[in-house]
């Protein structure tokens, strides 16, 4: 505020040179409050009676409330006192109140002094204010009430001078804050602001309060601005100073009486900064160039993200635009289309909501739609439009149009980004297209990107599957380098691949791994490992079935059956009995898979009735014997020399020749060379080449001996 009285100081000035003039005009003013403690606070280094003697010109009573309208209304006719009339109300208005407060505060402090006492005291404190004003301000006034300086007033009048100045420039500001917020709370934009939120639903003290806020907001940045203004202003008063030019301030005059209109006005502007802003966010260096070129792109794909308004659409082309959402998958848009582009020259935006509104009617017409206009100049297509289509059609199994889709983008020179990668790595994954689904995968690491378990779960899924789990292998362990932690569904296919193999050290590592992962071991993961072992070392096997057993998981038919193949390995018939005795008792009831491994057990030793007791009750169980059992029925029952229900089992096996193998093939083979049944034989050894399995050399010297050796007789076992 101290700017604001020394900008008026020369109209105070003025004000009191006009005294002897107004002693004549002053009205007496008086003011009922009650007589407070008799302790004085004004101490005067003179008496009541020599202030007047002191000061001659103030013999009369006044009323200092008139001063300053009789004061304006004689200083027209001085040339030297040019002042606005917002100058004038305003130095009006402080001392005003100045004295208004101070003749309360002296009648207080003076009881017995009678009112023209009172007057010629303000009249005193009033002068002195001035003069002081004069001199530096009011903070001229502490320094001069802390030094002693003034001979007429003490300390203490000081500083009461100072503190009713500060409460009246305060109540003054506050007016003054108080009509900008009435002024701000009509403006035009709090207004529009207000009609807003009442429109979405907000009332009562809510709106009135948000409605305050915004008022304060644009008056607070009217201030910010006005700050620069003022801080201008003195910056060229300071600038003409230092130049020698005469400056004619508010109310002043031109001290060396030079014309205004000879002066030009200086242009002054916020100094330009020096040097580079540098600063730090969480120890990033934002004044690097490259933050720049950040925001640039960011906003270049905001632009493509928040689109404008689509046009509207009227006339003849909102007919078009309702027949090509009319249309059937199978209608050709392709002249439509073109009739709605000449009408509308659409943008992408327009393009968008199309295929928006398309996509709510008909999403197959949307995706035919989708892919067509990928083509037009108009919708500016970017791989981010491609990569959402070929990742619908993958989703929805349409992996031709996906990959059509993927032809196209290359064609036009895009090459897939990280984004996309992912998507045709789940994709080639998906169909078992392992090269290209590796390649893609090789893809992401190249641009930089550590592939995540989603990606990897693709892969290493789709090379178990394809018979490939020493590559799955070492992609876990690529995972496990990278701190990414397998899933128990990927662990589990690893080790049911090597089990199925017969694998039983690979088995056993990645069971290792599962453990260190923390995934607890369940029956599946006995299961495999029982089956993994059993084969080559049934002992082993057996072992981790009856720890499986003490952990307190009970074994189901297929964990049993892997135990049972592995006992048939080595022909342990009595400890297989031994173990299905003792399950038994445990409430364990054989089932599909091992009545199954039993029957090929059975049918090896050519124990016809038994196999047969065994089949019914895998009939009675409404199960139809694997392909194994067939295999197995055939080689027996030609060996026991019963052609017809060797023939039988010969033409199932025969129809599901594509799921046979090598060994499978053979042992068909030898059973029917062993029953004579050689042109059935020779029959199956030609289809066991066509299906890509070459014939041993042992198996041709036996089919072609079969002709001219005698059948070998029905092997004899003693039990």
């Amino acid at each position: 505020m101290r700017p604001f009285l020394v900008a008026k100081r020369k109209s105070i000035i003025n004000l009191i040179r006009q005294q002897s003039r107004l002693l004549s005009t002053i009205r007496s003013t008086s003011s009922n409050t009650n007589p407070p403690p008799s302790t004085e606070i004004f101490n005067f280094n003179v008496s009541s009676s020599n202030l007047i003697t002191r000061n001659p010109k103030f013999s009369t009573p006044i009323s200092l409330r008139s001063i300053h309208a009789q004061a304006i209304a004689s200083a027209d006719d001085e040339n030297d006192l040019r002042v606005d009339s917002e100058d004038d109300n305003a130095m009006t208005e402080f001392l005003s109140r100045f004295v208004w407060i101070m003749r309360a505060k002296l009648t207080e402090a003076y009881p017995d002094s009678d009112k023209r006492m009172i007057n010629d005291m303000l009249l005193l404190i009033v002068e002195k204010v001035v003069s002081e004003l004069e001199v530096g301000g009011l903070g001229a006034m502490i320094v001069a009430a802390e030094s002693n300086m003034s001979e007429d007033f003490s300390a203490d009048l000081w500083k009461t001078v100072w503190e009713v100045s500060n409460s009246v420039l305060e109540d003054m500001q506050n007016e003054k804050k108080k009509e900008e917020m009435k002024r701000f709370l009509q403006c035009e934009e709090v207004r529009d602001m207000t009609r807003f939120a009442s429109e979405i639903g907000v009332r009562g003290d809510l709106l009135r309060e948000m409605r305050f806020k915004w008022a304060k907001e644009k008056m607070e940045e009217s201030e910010f601005y006005q700050n620069f203004e003022i801080e201008d202003e003195n910056v060229a008063g300071e600038v003409a100073v230092e130049e020698g030019v005469d400056v004619v301030g508010d109310g002043g005059d031109n001290v060396d009486g030079a014309a205004a209109g000879e002066i030009k006005p200086n242009v002054v502007s916020i100094p330009q900064r020096k040097g580079k802003i540098k600063y730090k966010i969480y120890g990033l260096d934002m004044s690097d160039t490259k933050w720049a070129e950040a925001a640039d792109k960011y906003h270049e794909a905001e632009k493509l993200m928040f689109d404008e308004e689509p046009k509207e659409i009227t006339g003849i082309c909102k007919l078009i635009n309702e027949k090509i959402l009319s249309l059937n998958v199978e209608d050709d848009p392709s002249a439509l289309l073109a009739e709605w582009i000449e009408l509308l020259q659409p943008r992408r935006v327009d393009w968008l909501t199309l295929l928006e509104k398309l996509k709510e009617r008909n999403s197959c017409l949307y995706l035919k739609m989708a892919e067509l206009i990928l083509n037009e100049e108009s919708f500016q297509a970017n791989i981010r439009d491609y990569s959402k289509l070929i990742d619908t059609h993958y989703k929805d199994s349409r992996l031709e149009d996906a990959e059509r889709v993927l032809k196209k983008m290359t064609d036009k020179g895009i090459e897939p980004d990280i984004l996309t990668s992912i998507i045709l790595v789940h994709m080639y994954s998906k169909i078992n297209n392992l090269e290209r689904a590796q390649e893609a995968f090789d893809s992401l690491k190249i641009q930089g990107f550590q592939p995540d378990t989603k990606v990897y779960n693709s892969l290493v899924m789709a090379y178990i599957k394809a018979g490939q789990p020493d590559v799955a292998e070492n992609l876990i362990k690529d995972m496990e380098t990278r701190d990414i932690k397998p899933t128990r569904d990927m662990l589990m296919a690893l080790l049911r691949s090597f089990s199925e193999r017969g694998e039983a050290v690979r088995a056993q590592s990645t069971s290792t791994s599962m453990i260190l992962a923390g995934y607890q071991p369940d029956l599946a993961y006995y299961t495999s490992l029982v089956g993994a072992y059993g084969p080559s070392d049934p002992e082993h096997a057996r072992e981790i079935f009856n720890k499986m057993r003490k952990a307190g998981i009970k074994p189901d038919d297929k964990c049993t059956a892997n135990m049972m193949a592995g006992y048939e390995k080595k022909n342990s018939l009595d400890k297989a009995l031994n173990l299905l005795l003792e399950l038994e008792n445990d409430g364990f009831e054989p089932g599909f898979e091992t009545y199954s491994v039993l029957v090929d057990w059975l049918a090896h030793l050519q124990l016809v009735d038994e196999c047969e007791e065994l089949l019914r009750k895998i009939t009675e169980k409404g199960d139809l014997p694997p392909l194994k059992v067939h295999v197995s029925l055939c080689a027996m029952y030609s060996k026991e020399g019963d052609k017809k229900k060797a023939l039988q089992a010969l033409g199932v096996v025969e129809g599901k020749k594509d799921l046979l193998g090598a060994d499978e093939f053979e042992r068909v083979i030898d059973g029917l060379i062993a029953g004579g049944l050689t042109s059935d034989a020779e029959r199956i050894l030609k289809v066991m080449e066509a299906q890509g399995f070459p014939a041993s050399q042992r198996l041709k010297v036996s089919l072609m001996g079969s002709a001219f050796l005698p059948r070998r007789s029905k092997p004899k076992l003693n039990f």
